[in-house]
């Protein structure tokens, strides 16, 4: 095999083997000769398509386009070179290629470089070593503008070994760059909060290997901010910037930084693992409302972009990757050569240059629409291949309308939103619309509002009580704790049937089709791949494995009805497997007692029931009432009952029996809970009400 320690060529690319040893030590196995196969068979535009249709995270993971933000936004010139150490199958190379002048890979497997050279085999300026990093890096220059290790830095110890393999691999590398030159680490955070919810550690699929400081071993590391800080001081590295990927560096959609950090309510794309079976611990989206209010975001954020060297005028961006070609832009916030801030909306292929620059047109035309109304327009001018906007401040509607569902201010709510529907309703019978002007793209100052976005624009006539109709129903949709929102009176605010709404939502079906040609969404991808979520917390509630789970909850009627107030949870009453008992003091004055035996739908199975020492007649209907279904009684007075919902009672009515001053009840039984669904089905076919 000649080639195999010469060099080869794959149309432009040019692949060195001079130090390959001949043969792959790492190999993630058929896949690869899969992945091959793919590359040399299909243009890259189809890769899309051979995902949704193969539905495999190798092959998603190694060909999807969204591997490219991580390194799309980096402001890189023709002039610059790059050294790509851990390039694989070229996930990026491409990326690279496009923006910069020279891109020279380094990988230590023969089979991920071709498949790189293959796919990029038209760069003629990409060059691939393949080897030991080791081996090669005395003959790599020393002049680098860029060297980028994505999802490469962790492995410091497989490339160098050592005592201290990672302050070593980074001076290795600090001698290969140019004078202002800057390196660029793309890694996981072992304190990334996905990890805290119940996402496995990525590199040893294992819970919790990173946040236990890898107590059982393993040859991979990750870092959390402070510890890759530590790394870079001890290496001399005079400045570092840290941007924030999210949901992680992989599957990048939005990007933030210290100057620009997420707000709350923006981070909702929480389940993105793809490669492996997740736990579900806790709501993530939550969690990180909480962080953001604390300011912790930079200590749990999942990933880490660090960047050694000065830093990026760019302090965001949004990728919109799931769109039509047509439709597939990046969106985001920089500054000027005047350090004033702006907005750039930039095309991520030339099938999306024209969609861009009518962003224009869409300005102007909507300023005229809005001329002498409420509602500003936010000033667009193109710039080249871009759309440029003012950079606006205030705060967005939508969380002003957060807030008062949050305190539970429906007429604050309202006030918004009559207050939207007026203003976007400006001169409606005009045949300009902008058909996305969500809460999110109107910011507001005092008085002011602007609407800052306002990308789908067109020229035809749409009835404002539909547009507003769908701006309500895409923010409902956002965000599960808007359940809490008025609908019925949000129709009747707009004078809107059910069919006519119905209409509607068909209507943005369509739009939605439109924009994206019924192109997979990646939370459709991960569920084709086919992985599993589990939620310990359901699991404890069905089997009841914590007394916690298994509360009993008391109510005395002194005469003026069942009232929470009045009401307590009996202490230590689960006993285990199922088992409930307990022993409680009424006193005379209590006409009945409530018993709720739990929180959810189940089967009770009354084992003992005594009133001052003397079994309750349970087969009474005049002495107790229930709000479930005899489901077994036999002989016996003490029978099992299905309740189908999720508030079961068991009523006493002590009047009729014989109350002392201090009275004794006590209660044995046994509880299981049981779905819903089986619940009413079960109820259905048992016996009759426990009820007069």
């Amino acid at each position: 095999m000649a080639e195999t320690f010469g060099t080869e060529k794959v149309g432009k690319v040019s692949l060195d083997y001079s130090k390959y040893p001949g043969q792959d030590f790492y190999c993630d196995g058929s896949v690869e000769d899969e992945l091959l196969e793919i590359v040399k068979t299909y243009p890259a535009g189809d890769y899309a398509k051979v995902i949704q249709e193969r539905k495999k995270w190798p092959i998603l993971y190694h060909l999807s386009p969204q591997r490219e933000n991580i390194v799309e936004w980096i402001p890189m010139k023709k002039s610059d070179k790059v050294l790509e150490v851990g390039s694989g199958c070229g996930a990026i190379t491409g990326a690279l290629a496009k923006k910069a002048g020279t891109v020279t890979c380094v990988d230590l497997s023969r089979k991920r470089s071709l498949i790189n050279a293959h796919r990029h085999s038209d760069c003629g300026n990409v060059t691939i070593h393949v080897g030991n990093f080791k081996d090669i890096e005395p003959t790599l220059e020393a002049d680098y503008d860029y060297i980028c290790l994505i999802g490469v830095f962790e492995y410091g110890q497989s490339y160098i070994g050592g005592k201290t393999p990672y302050e070593d691999f980074l001076r290795i590398l600090m001698r290969h760059l140019t004078p202002g030159g800057r390196i660029i680490i793309a890694i996981e955070n072992k304190y990334g909060l996905k990890y805290f919810a119940g996402c496995k550690e990525d590199h040893l699929g294992t819970y919790f290997s990173g946040i236990e400081n890898y107590a059982d071993g393993g040859g991979v590391r990750t870092f959390g901010r402070k510890g890759l800080e530590k790394i870079f001081t001890a290496c001399g590295v005079g400045e570092s910037h840290f941007y924030y990927p999210y949901p992680d560096y992989k599957f990048m959609t939005t990007l933030y930084s210290d100057k620009h950090l997420p707000g709350k309510g923006e981070l909702v794309n929480n389940l993105r693992n793809f490669d492996r079976d997740r736990m579900l611990l806790f709501h993530e989206k939550e969690a990180f409302d909480g962080l953001l209010e604390e300011e912790l975001f930079p200590v749990f954020s999942n990933s880490y972009i660090a960047v050694l060297g000065a830093d990026f005028s760019v302090e965001y961006a949004r990728y919109s990757n799931d769109r039509a070609p047509q439709y597939r832009i990046r969106t985001q916030i920089d500054r000027d050569s005047s350090g004033n801030r702006l907005v750039r909306k930039s095309p991520l292929s030339d099938h999306a240059l024209a969609h861009v620059q009518g962003m224009e047109a869409s300005y102007k035309a909507l300023l005229e629409r809005y001329q002498d109304s409420d509602l500003k327009i936010n000033h667009c001018h193109l710039e080249e291949k871009d759309a440029c906007f003012a950079y606006v401040e205030g705060v967005p509607l939508s969380q002003l309308m957060d807030r008062c569902l949050e305190q539970g201010d429906e007429e604050g709510f309202l006030a918004y939103f009559r207050d939207f529907v007026k203003r976007i309703g400006y001169h409606q019978d005009s045949n300009v619309t902008d058909m996305d002007p969500v809460f999110s793209n109107i910011m507001v100052s005092g008085e002011e509002w602007t609407l800052i976005d306002y990308e789908w624009t067109f020229q035809k006539h749409v009835e404002c009580k539909e547009l507003a109709y769908r701006v309500i129903y895409c923010y409902l949709l956002e965000d599960e704790k808007r359940g809490k929102l008025p609908m019925e009176r949000i129709l009747e605010e707009l004078g809107i049937s059910q069919e006519e709404a119905a209409l509607y939502r068909e209507r943005e079906m369509e739009f939605q089709q439109f924009v994206t040609e019924n192109n997979r969404s990646m939370a459709q991808i991960r569920e084709d791949i086919g992985y599993q979520i589990t939620q310990p917390v359901k699991w404890v509630d069905r089997y009841q494995n914590a007394a916690g789970v298994n509360r009993v909850q008391i109510y005395e009627d002194k005469g003026a009805g069942y009232q929470e107030e009045s009401s307590y949870f009996v202490q230590d009453a689960y006993q285990g497997e199922n088992l409930i008992e307990f022993s409680v003091t009424v006193g005379g004055d209590v006409k009945n007692l409530r018993i709720d035996p739990a929180m959810d739908s189940c089967i009770v199975k009354i084992q003992e029931m005594t009133w001052n020492g003397l079994s309750i007649d349970m087969g009474n209907r005049r002495i107790v009432v229930a709000n479930g279904r005899v489901a077994a009684a036999g002989e016996a007075v003490l029978p099992s009952i299905v309740f189908p919902t999720t508030d079961p009672n068991i009523n006493i009515r002590l009047e009729r029996l014989n109350r002392l001053e201090s009275n004794r009840l006590n209660v044995k039984m046994e509880i299981v809970r049981i779905p819903m669904a089986m619940a009413a089905d079960m109820a259905q076919k048992t016996g009759g009400i426990l009820r007069r």
